[in-house]
């Protein structure tokens, strides 16, 4: 177990080191209000997600602790934008829309209301 948390944490730490470097260059390149470079993490977050978890479970076996390292410790910290649709899409393939559109509408509604109540706290 301690090498599982071991192995997450330092997969985290390059997946961390990754987005910063991604959001650098993307900020340097693209001179714009919207924020193109997380954007791109969490679209590319998204693909690397679904293509790993699908191609760990349906071509090789790989062990649990490198699914962990990078799954949950590389791309958890690259972008938790990437388990939250692999979450919502699992919801939907297994039948539950009602769930993955509560999933989807709810986090981004009330993500919303949240960062702006934390703002607003925040500013007092």
């Amino acid at each position: 177990m301690l090498i599982q948390y071991l192995s997450v944490a330092g997969a985290g730490a390059v997946g961390a080191v990754f987005r910063f470097f991604i959001a650098s260059v993307c900020g340097a390149m693209f001179r714009t209000t919207f924020p193109v470079g997380t954007f791109i993490i969490n679209i590319s977050g998204s693909f690397f997600l679904g293509w790993f978890l699908a191609f760990a479970r349906n071509r090789i076996g790989i062990s649990d602790t490198l699914r962990l390292a990078v799954g949950v410790g590389f791309v958890g910290a690259y972008t938790t934008f990437s388990t939250f649709m692999y979450e919502s899409n699992s919801l939907l393939e297994s039948g539950s829309s009602i769930k993955a559109m509560g999933n989807l509408i709810g986090s981004l509604v009330i993500g919303l209301i949240a960062v702006r109540f934390g703002i607003w706290l925040g500013e007092r």
